[in-house]
């Protein structure tokens, strides 16, 4: 299955296309961000994400997309643009038809590292371990789109043995 995970902002939104079709290891087929100029106004950043996201969705060929939820933050304008990122990548994503998977932060680093409460190191080392490639480091957004797709991998992998063993 090709995942494309996907860690939501106004700024930069990370990508990370993550591929678990064969032999049981994931492998990363492609990685980025896009990203919106703070030059320009609110209503344009978002419309500039939408079209970004689209070309995205268009050239990643994915089957499922998984999204980092919003997680509260005691910075209220922060969390509002990356409510509004969110929203204009769900509404791209649903144009295409496509499934989509949400998973709360500490979802994808249990997922991860095996610990809900790892720190953004500790993610991004088992995130090159799990991938066995070079993921860049920085920024973080790509880093963590990494994790949302193994998250969804994992996720899956878990869903489909459950239905195994039932029947």
């Amino acid at each position: 299955m090709l995942v494309l995970g996907l860690d939501p902002g106004l700024a930069l939104t990370g990508w990370a296309l993550v591929d678990g079709g064969g032999g049981g290891r994931l492998r990363l087929r492609g990685s980025g961000c896009l990203t919106t100029s703070a030059q320009l106004g609110e209503p344009q950043r978002l419309l500039a994400l939408s079209q970004q996201a689209e070309e995205l969705l268009a050239m990643a060929g994915a089957e499922v997309v998984a999204v980092e939820k919003l997680f509260f933050q005691r910075n209220v304008s922060t969390a509002m643009a990356v409510s509004q990122a969110r929203g204009v990548l769900l509404c791209a994503v649903a144009r295409r038809g496509l499934p989509v998977a949400e998973y709360t932060p500490g979802e994808v680093k249990r997922a991860v590292t095996g610990s809900g409460s790892a720190d953004k190191r500790q993610v991004a080392r088992m995130v090159q371990l799990i991938l066995g490639a070079k993921v860049p480091t920085t920024p973080d957004d790509v880093t963590d789109a990494c994790a949302v797709g193994i998250c969804h991998q994992h996720a899956s992998g878990l869903r489909v043995a459950l239905a195994a063993s039932r029947a």
